[in-house]
């Protein structure tokens, strides 16, 4: 064995002014063995151990930065993308009391509605008692097993056809993809806990429908046959009954959507905004239900919050009130809502009085404001003769000469009161019809 002596670097040198000097490499050492002469004539010098650590590394420091670090970055943004589309499909569908279903159909151990069972039954037998619709798996099952039988309308977010579920007739609107949110909102409206009443439309079912081209979005409710106030106006005069039964069914579903029931089962006060002749339905028994709950806003009396960011232009023009048409409404006080869901009330009342028949005479049925704005009217047409013209639907001279025409007609002017908060509310106009039934001794 040879041994050698080098000289310590003098990066290795402690403390680092340490005088340089020359001692034995103890560890340091390198071993050749020979069996011939001469042979010890090697050199057995040693090399820098930092140099050999380099050569002997395979990547660099920025080679290994670069090999560590990107593996790393690929890996954050995978999860970081997943994450967002995670939070985005569950943003378009959140709390989705009616989910958005797939294109399978169930399976027929899932259909489990007994044949010669009716929509009635379902109610009485599948729900709670708490007023907020059938199960979800009820909904879907009658959804899959409707047939479509004929087209009867269009609205603003869909086409309404008369269906046959069981060799019962019910009523399906169809919203395109396009307008899921209005589908959503209209069926999470109607679902609301306690909102079930004689007086407002009776919700059976929501659920999509997808043919492999396109999907359609389905709400099914309750089929009146009679259709809609504005379509029953112009077809048929009104006897002094008809007339008190239309307008008092009309105010008692109102009352109960604007009304707030506390309770753990509670309901929260509902505002419809967009109440006009073509949204109410009449049934066979002669009464009124209020339909097509797409615009109405949730107030939560707890918080005092509306459950939406509403826009304060909503809703057919021509029934627009006075605060509304002139940008004046406080959004954030939810009764100035209800009172402008009164103010169009006061107007279907104007619609319904003028073809009740009195002494052999009535009116031809009209639109509000028919003989002041066109046929279509924009948002200036209406302000420039509701809000700075002040006028209001002219009520005929004859009405004075019946009771329930007059009761009407005072009514009707409570409800149209420039001032808002001096208008009549839903319960108050109520009991006020209520009065005029049991005068006229008319039976609901």
């Amino acid at each position: 064995m040879a041994y050698i002596r080098v000289c310590i670097p003098a990066r290795d040198l402690q403390p680092p002014d340490r005088p340089f000097f020359c001692a034995r490499s103890a560890p340091p050492s390198r071993t050749r063995c020979c069996n011939t002469d001469f042979c010890n004539d090697v050199d057995l010098s040693l090399s820098d151990p930092a140099e050999e650590r380099e050569a002997d590394s395979e990547f660099g420091p920025l080679e290994m930065v670069v090999a560590v670090g990107v593996p790393a970055c690929l890996l954050c943004l995978l999860v970081t993308a997943g994450l967002c589309i995670l939070r985005g499909h569950r943003g378009t569908r959140r709390a989705l009391h009616v989910p958005l279903h797939t294109k399978e159909p169930l399976p027929l151990e899932q259909v489990f509605i007994d044949e010669g069972t009716s929509i009635r039954d379902l109610y009485d037998n599948t729900t709670t008692g708490s007023g907020s619709g059938l199960p979800l798996l009820v909904q879907r099952t009658i959804a899959r097993t409707i047939m479509l039988q004929d087209s009867i309308g269009k609205g603003r977010f869909g086409e309404v056809w008369r269906g046959r579920w069981r060799g019962e007739d019910v009523a399906v609107k169809i919203f395109s993809s396009r307008e899921e949110r209005s589908w959503f909102r209209e069926a999470e409206i109607y679902q609301t806990v306690m909102l079930r009443h004689e007086n407002i439309l009776g919700f059976i079912a929501a659920d999509n429908k997808d043919n492999g081209t396109w999907t359609q979005l389905w709400l099914v409710s309750d089929y009146h046959e009679l259709g809609s106030l504005f379509d029953y106006l112009n077809r048929f005069s009104l006897s002094v009954e008809e007339l008190v039964k239309f307008s008092l069914s009309v105010a008692s579903g109102l009352a109960h959507l604007h009304m707030d029931i506390v309770g753990t089962q509670g309901k929260p006060a509902i505002a419809h905004r967009d109440i006009k002749s073509k949204n109410i339905l009449v049934k066979r028994n002669r009464t009124c239900c209020i339909a097509d709950l797409g615009l109405a806003v949730r107030h939560d009396s707890t918080t005092d919050s509306i459950d939406i960011a509403p826009n304060n232009r909503v809703g057919t023009k021509r029934y627009m009130a006075p605060e509304v048409l002139d940008d004046t409404i406080n959004m954030k006080h939810f009764d100035s809502f209800k009172r402008g869901d009164i103010y169009a009330f006061g107007l279907v009342l104007w619609e319904i009085s003028r073809r009740c028949v009195v002494g052999g005479i009535t009116e031809d049925y009209q639109l509000p404001y028919h003989d002041m704005v066109s046929p279509d009217p924009s948002v200036d047409d209406m302000r420039r003769v509701v809000c700075e013209q002040s006028l209001r639907p002219n009520v005929p001279n004859r009405w004075q000469s019946s009771e329930s025409l007059r009761v009407m007609g005072r009514v009707m002017r409570e409800c149209w009161y420039a001032n808002a908060s001096a208008r009549l509310t839903a319960l108050r106009v109520k009991k006020s019809l209520s009065q005029l039934s049991q005068l006229e001794d008319i039976k609901m």
